[in-house]
């Protein structure tokens, strides 16, 4: 008998692995992690929808200055660090790892700033490049009217987001430094003009970066509220800001769907599951430009499946519980999941791509020099297989998702008031499969 169960020891048989960096965490017990999470989820939307009526979340001033370097400074001094970046990117290496305009913009702006805004405020507002030059040529001209622009609410930022989505995850080459220069060059004189012709508040509903930051800075703890010339520290729960918002609009609704559909196929299409389904071996990968197709059908499908899923539930959550279950007000509750996706979901492209960004910018002439004072390092990716550093970076990403979640759910009931506790149990399903679906985004096998 042993000897036949030492044959069977030696007899080959499947063998399922993963050498990708996601290994370590597919070894730790996701599934328990995913189902404690859903668990969570559910019971606080029970409790609080309940409950009754939640607590006000306030804000308290912490304290107030006049205003040190106006936003028009700060602003024009991004402007001109755009226009140099944008002549590294045409200009420089062609290496995306050694090239400041690949590194900056999709290391510090798309990552950093928003990271950023969501515990300090809206950097944004401070770093945009358009501002000063919008308010400088406005006038020089003598501009002080509009066109009209302000009519069409959020929807030339949501076209501009769309595209920004489609270049970031489908397009060919989002990473070559002179694409990129010349798609944010081209860009930024699109929204230039736009703004010179219609006002700088304009840029607030219009340019799709200025509105992102602003939604996902209301999240945050601490904030600044400027008037005038005078400033005020202020501090309050996460989420404190968007109780104070307006309803949002269609458009600025469709905005938020998109935000969050952006992000799920940015996880999704790295997935073995996505490869599977449009028959893509990801063992033996066909390249970029064979996907294009498909996967610009996936963007613009998530994004529908992601507007009709919550318009559906709060279509019944209005049912049940009768028209005080508002879209708009509603709506805002997945700021938080928006803020919490984006951070969750860009970690680990922080904590590597990251290193290359300050090595570029310790020494970006690639000369010995240390404009940081940084000392000489070599950017390490070993962390990704290391089994003691993964499972706590995962912890963060989980944490980070439970977190937006919870806060989404609290919000949701703050916005919709007293009423039905059953009016919540759709918008309770979707936010439990919601974060089902983030978790396991995060930990299941992916391609890169």
């Amino acid at each position: 008998m042993k000897t036949l169960a030492g044959l069977c020891m030696l007899m080959p048989g499947a063998a399922f692995a993963c050498a990708l960096p996601p290994s370590v965490i597919l070894t730790l017990p996701t599934g328990h992690y995913i189902t404690a999470a859903a668990l969570t989820v559910a019971v606080t939307a029970l409790m609080g929808a309940m409950a009754g009526k939640l607590p006000p979340s306030r804000a308290t001033p912490v304290l107030e200055r006049r205003v040190w370097v106006p936003d028009i400074i700060t602003s024009y001094l991004s402007f001109l660090c755009f226009i140099g970046l944008v002549l590294i990117g045409l200009f420089g290496a062609r290496d995306p790892m050694h090239n400041l305009m690949t590194l900056v913009f999709w290391t510090g702006v798309w990552i950093a700033v928003p990271l950023g805004s969501m515990v300090f405020g809206n950097i944004w507002r401070a770093v945009n490049p358009w501002t000063a030059p919008v308010r400088i040529a406005r006038s020089l001209l003598g501009r002080k009217g509009s066109v009209g622009l302000s009519h069409a609410g959020h929807w030339p930022a949501v076209a501009g987001y769309a595209g920004f989505s489609w270049f970031q995850l489908v397009s060919m080459s989002p990473d070559d430094p002179s694409v990129l220069a010349q798609v944010a060059l081209c860009y930024w004189l699109v929204i230039f003009a736009l703004a010179v012709a219609e006002g700088e508040d304009w840029l607030e509903q219009g340019e799709f970066l200025t509105v992102l930051m602003g939604y996902l800075a209301k999240v945050s703890p601490f904030w600044m509220d400027t008037r005038g010339a005078r400033v005020r520290l202020m501090r309050g729960w996460p989420g404190a800001q968007v109780t104070q918002m307006a309803p949002l609009s269609v458009s600025a609704m469709a905005f938020v769907t998109l935000a969050l559909s952006a992000l799920t196929f940015d996880g999704l299409m790295e997935t073995f599951w996505w490869h599977a389904l449009i028959g893509e071996n990801p063992l033996e990968p066909t390249g970029r430009s064979a996907v294009i197709g498909v996967n610009t059908l996936g963007l613009f499908g998530v994004w529908l499946l992601t507007t009709a899923a919550i318009w559906a539930v709060i279509r019944l959550g209005q049912a049940i519980g009768g028209a005080g279950f508002a879209t708009g007000p509603v709506m805002l509750s997945f700021l938080a999941i928006a803020a919490g996706y984006h951070a969750a979901h860009y970690l680990v492209t922080l904590l590597t791509a990251g290193q290359y960004t300050l090595a570029a910018l310790n020494d970006p002439w690639f000369r010995g020099d240390s404009y940081l004072g940084l000392p000489p390092f070599y950017v390490s990716f070993g962390f990704l297989t290391d089994p003691n550093t993964m499972p706590m970076i995962y912890a963060a990403q989980f944490a980070l998702i439970l977190a937006a979640h919870l806060l989404a759910v609290l919000l949701s009931l703050q916005m919709a008031g007293q009423m039905k506790a059953m009016a919540h149990l759709p918008m309770t399903v979707l936010m439990v499969a919601y974060t089902i679906l983030g978790l396991w985004l995060l930990s299941t096998a992916r391609t890169g």
